[in-house]
């Protein structure tokens, strides 16, 4: 490609506090009625007076601590003057030149993406359209709710990049609890900074693509628009600077204003707002409560389990499966010691105790699920971890185990019990499984006919035929072996 891609992004998430960022309305993302969570003071009546919500600052610090921001001692409120139908203010209280957090930098495939600021500001109303009508109605529901917002420096360098990085905040905003970051929620919104550029060339026009609402959403916006802005080039054009907006119908951007620069906001310190000073104490007291983080989760799980990159990133994104991946592993320990597997090769065995484990979390026990929820589970991880070891000593055949599984989760009840009760225990009785071959091998001639002449596909029928007069209780490898035998 003739052109390289420059993109920056700006990330707005709202964050989990109980009440707004300047007054004591309630901050409830899943109010379904309109103008409920509202006030004077959200609301911008004249006289009103914004206090400062103390724990919004501190969740913004303590994201600022993870993406390893300078953290300023002395930072300021500033009003942002525009007019828009859902601001009821007239300005929006946000920060300019004095943010809570600055240059900062996240690491995206060992490559570390600069970022200039995080700051802290109020989120707008909600504009919404009757389906049939000429007009729009207004929520202000989510106005005056604390929203965060991050600005990079243009280092990335492709839409995948740049998807990779939205994701690896919205993580990190998930694993610090510091927003449910739900895009469909418009919780987070991803805005879109892009200019084309010749290679080794200076900086073009950047175009603004506003409140993307999807990670897929971002990759497109992003490839849709580096082919217009090279189309534009190629005929000889400017590309103009501006803001544009998604259309999600025609999967295209357009235009929606003339980019706005700093100057045409006139912002000025918030007059009805002193000076926020932080004190080390305070960043201390903040950094103490930042938990185990995404990138730490995947190199623990590394370095204690082994496992395949892919299952470590179902485990980190999927934080609450990870969790009881961690209490099962624990359990499973627990009963490999149990039936005394010698230490010369506990390691050896724990690690293929382990690898059942997530083979079947990640495959039958996410089927089971279904969409719903880790804690909506009610097998237990000791529960999980017996189930495993009965497989394990080959106590039950991988189709009883799919039966006993799913008994497990409609009841919660232990594998033994289940085991016990449905009469589902292993044949282990060679003699036993030789009887049932041999009646297998005299109700079906043909299949055996058309073995001994070399049809392989042959026996796995006969195999499925003594599993079936099992009831799945013989080990498909025994039935295999006996029937090689006989015929």
């Amino acid at each position: 490609m003739k052109y390289q891609p420059v993109i920056g992004l700006e990330i707005h998430a709202e964050l989990n506090t109980e009440s707004k960022m300047f007054c004591s309305c309630l901050n409830n993302p899943d109010e379904k009625q309109a103008n409920v969570n509202i006030c004077p003071v959200c609301m911008g009546h004249p006289g009103t007076l914004p206090v400062i919500n103390k724990r919004a600052v501190e969740l913004v610090i303590k994201t600022g601590l993870v993406l390893n921001c300078k953290i300023s001692k002395q930072s300021k409120f500033d009003r942002k003057n525009y007019f828009y139908p859902d601001l009821p203010k007239g300005y929006q209280i946000s920060q300019y030149d004095k943010p809570l957090c600055e240059k900062g930098c996240l690491e995206i495939n060992k490559e570390k993406v600069r970022i200039t600021r995080v700051h802290l500001e109020e989120d707008t109303g909600k504009l919404v359209h009757p389906k049939g009508t000429d007009y729009s109605l207004v929520d202000f529901n989510r106005a005056g709710v604390p929203l965060m917002e991050l600005v990079t420096e243009p280092d990335l360098r492709s839409r995948e990049e740049a998807k990779r990085f939205a994701q690896e905040f919205q993580l990190i905003l998930r694993y610090l609890k510091v927003s449910e970051a739900n895009m469909e929620k418009g919780q987070m919104r991803v805005e879109v900074n892009i200019s084309l550029c010749e290679k080794d060339q200076k900086l073009g026009t950047k175009v603004e693509i506003k409140n993307l609402n999807s990670f897929r959403v971002v990759e497109r916006a992003i490839d849709y628009e580096i082919k217009r802005q090279a189309k534009v080039l190629e005929s000889g054009k400017k590309v103009i600077q501006e803001t544009r907006g998604w259309h999600d119908a025609k999967q295209i951007t357009i235009s929606q204003r003339v980019k706005e620069e700093s100057h045409d906001y006139r912002y000025f310190p918030e007059p009805d707002l002193p000076i926020l000073r932080t004190k080390v104490s305070d960043i201390n007291k903040i950094k103490a409560e930042i938990p185990e983080l995404p990138h730490q989760r995947r190199y623990r799980f590394k370095q204690e389990y082994n496992l395949l990159d892919k299952d470590i990133e179902i485990f980190v994104r999927n934080k609450e499966l990870g969790e009881y991946f961690e209490k099962t592993a624990s359990e499973v320990r627990n009963w490999a010691k149990e039936i005394e597997i010698k230490n010369k090769v506990e390691a050896q065995e724990f690690e293929r105790l382990i690898k059942l484990s997530v083979n079947y979390i990640l495959t039958d026990l996410q089927w089971l699920l279904k969409g719903k929820k880790v804690s909506d589970i009610l097998i237990t991880p000791e529960n999980f971890a017996e189930f495993i070891v009965l497989i394990y000593q080959g106590k039950i055949s991988s189709k009883i185990a799919k039966q006993v599984l799913g008994e497990m989760f409609k009841t919660g009840a232990d594998p033994s019990h289940i085991i016990q009760e449905q009469d589902l225990v292993q044949l282990t009785d060679t003699t036993e499984i030789e009887k049932i071959v041999k009646q297998v091998i005299s109700q079906n001639p043909k299949p055996v006919e058309d073995y001994r002449k070399g049809k392989q596909n042959a026996l796995q029928f006969l195999v499925g035929k003594v599993m079936a007069a099992t009831r799945g209780k013989a080990s498909p490898e025994t039935a295999n072996k006996i029937l090689k035998k006989l015929l």
